[in-house]
């Protein structure tokens, strides 16, 4: 019977990673592609993700659940890189330029998007997500009439015809792959971009030494329960602020290593889709709005990317239109993030009607026991 039972837990509790690894399967044959192509996608899209999907985990530790507003951060990162293109800074340098021109800009949408999440606690997802929507009006205004007019653009190639506002896409070979090919090796058939995975490794390194903290067993504490840690004297709203910012900050540093990879930027709505993927991701690798650890990033961004890789050869093949697979990509990305949450929301209640039993029970028996004493 118990075997039944932790059979039973172990697929509820991997539900969403168990899915998606049926249907990825499923897809692979029908899409037409070969192991070794999709192989080279998943070790470049590795590097190209996993650094944004990373990002979420903080708030995650510090109970404030996905982080929407790390779009907050991906404007920051194009600022910078804009920033960068102007200046003709090339290769690495133009990274590096681009992360600390974006860093007080990050820093600062951080410090905002931490101060409205803590006046609407409980609801941190979508104050997050309608937040991104309102700094995004924001940063059109900026690249749109301020870029040229107030703040000056020396490359006219990057502005309108009109003389202010820049164009809607912009090339980046200045920047791109500049941090793949730093360190580039070659294992067979497939190139493996190390640059970006040490960059990579050193965030997790980072992540893991933070945990360990006084900030970062603050923030636990703060995600396990915000009363208990208040009382205990932990700065309770300083701390999810914090927690907030190193986000955001490091959405701007990803949001650049994925647009250097990508090689060019939609200056408009390249960030718009960076937080669906990257929260997409991460629950596809088994996280939850409560729970999330650094090895549900990678199994998250390999399922994740191999299915959206798979998918208009497999629409193509199977329904004679490639844009099926397109549609597909955004139907499977809204449908795991509603499924998780609502997966999230059944635990929650079973674990809370459990306890509820268990308190009751324990109730009964002590009533029962003085009973019996009397």
């Amino acid at each position: 019977m118990s075997g039944h039972r932790s059979v039973g837990r172990l697929l509820r509790e991997n539900a969403v990673i168990l899915l998606f690894l049926v249907v990825t399967v499923l897809a692979i044959h029908p899409s037409g592609l070969s192991l070794t192509y999709i192989g080279q996608e998943m070790l470049t899209r590795l590097g190209r993700d996993s650094f944004l999907v990373l990002a979420l985990l903080l708030p995650i530790y510090a109970g404030m659940g996905l982080n929407f507003g790390m779009t907050l951060g991906a404007m920051a990162g194009q600022f910078g890189l804009i920033l960068a293109i102007n200046y003709n800074i090339l290769g690495v340098y133009g990274l590096v330029f681009a992360a600390l021109a974006s860093l007080p800009v990050s820093l600062v949408m951080g410090y905002i998007c931490g101060v409205v999440l803590n006046k609407a606690k409980g609801r941190e997802m979508v104050t997050g997500y309608i937040l991104a929507f309102f700094i995004n009006g924001i940063y059109q205004f900026v690249v749109l009439y301020l870029m040229g007019s107030v703040i000056p653009m020396h490359n006219k190639a990057i502005v309108l015809s009109r003389g202010y506002g820049i164009r809607n896409t912009l090339n980046l070979d200045n920047v791109r792959l500049s941090l793949d090919n730093l360190l580039p090796f070659h294992l067979g058939v497939f190139t493996l971009p190390i640059a970006t995975y040490l960059v990579i490794a050193a965030l997790c390194v980072f992540i893991i030494w933070f945990k360990k903290t006084k900030l970062g067993q603050d923030m636990r504490a703060v995600g396990h329960d915000m009363h208990v840690a208040e009382s205990a004297g932990v700065p309770v709203d300083r701390t999810r602020i914090i927690a907030i910012i190193i986000s955001t900050v490091l959405a701007t540093i990803g949001q650049i290593i994925f647009m250097q990879n990508m090689g060019n930027m939609a200056t408009y709505n390249a960030h718009d889709q960076t937080s669906f993927f990257a929260v997409a991701a991460i629950l596809v690798g088994g996280a939850s709005v409560k729970k999330a650890t650094i090895p549900n990033v990678f199994i998250g961004v390999i399922l994740l990317h191999v299915l959206f890789v798979v998918s208009p050869g497999a629409g193509q093949k199977l329904f004679g239109e490639a844009m099926i697979g397109e549609y597909f990509r955004q139907f499977i990305g809204y449908g795991v993030i509603a499924l998780s949450l609502v997966l999230y929301a059944w635990r929650t209640r079973r674990e809370t009607e459990r306890l509820r039993e268990g308190l009751r029970g324990g109730a009964q028996g002590a009533v029962a026991a003085e009973g019996g004493a009397k």
